[in-house]
């Protein structure tokens, strides 16, 4: 039994790609942009004795959205941090509709963080001021929604490959190739 046409496969499998290299160019530019922006504040401070004012605040921000997507990344190559004490104690049989099970939690714990994270940035848009260099502070604040939605996803389309996995009878693909 077959889920998907070859064609439909493979087409999302080149959309999976196309965004896991849109995902590591966008952390590759902020991890380099975070290191120029330090080492221009580095060199400012021990040069003249001053540095940029918005620098550090930038950086954090920086930081907070380099962690957040890097947790999508990760999620996204199966990666990230797991606590499963459940798939020691059960039998081999049931492994992986845990897994399933696993992931759709996971999916939903994702989903409802993405949705307090878009309330928490249509609050900021509403009655938030500027944060620095005039942007917006619900600017700053969107890689909350965004990566929660990222890896929401993320967990959805492991749980789904997994079922379908299930029914026909066939291994899922490893984590990099999904």
């Amino acid at each position: 039994m077959r889920m998907l046409p070859d064609g439909s496969r493979a087409f999302f499998n080149r959309c999976g790609q196309w965004c896991v290299r849109l995902e590591e160019l966008f952390l590759c530019l902020l991890l380099t942009a975070m290191i120029g922006l330090a080492c221009v504040q580095i060199l400012l401070r021990a040069l003249c004795n001053s540095g940029l004012m918005w620098a550090d605040p930038l950086l954090r921000h920086m930081v907070l959205w380099a962690g957040l997507f890097g947790a999508a990344a990760a999620t996204g190559h199966g990666k990230h941090i797991s606590i499963d004490v459940a798939s020691f104690l059960l039998p081999q049989k049931v492994q992986p509709w845990l897994r399933v099970a696993i992931n759709l939690f996971a999916a939903v714990v994702c989903g409802f963080l993405t949705h307090a994270a878009i309330l928490f940035v249509t609050e900021e848009a509403a009655y938030g001021g500027r944060a620095l260099l005039g942007i917006p502070s619900w600017v700053l604040n969107l890689a909350f929604p965004i990566a929660f939605a990222l890896i929401c996803v993320r967990f959805l389309i492991r749980a789904v490959t997994g079922a379908i996995a299930i029914a026909t009878d066939s291994r899922p693909c490893p984590p990099e190739k999904q």
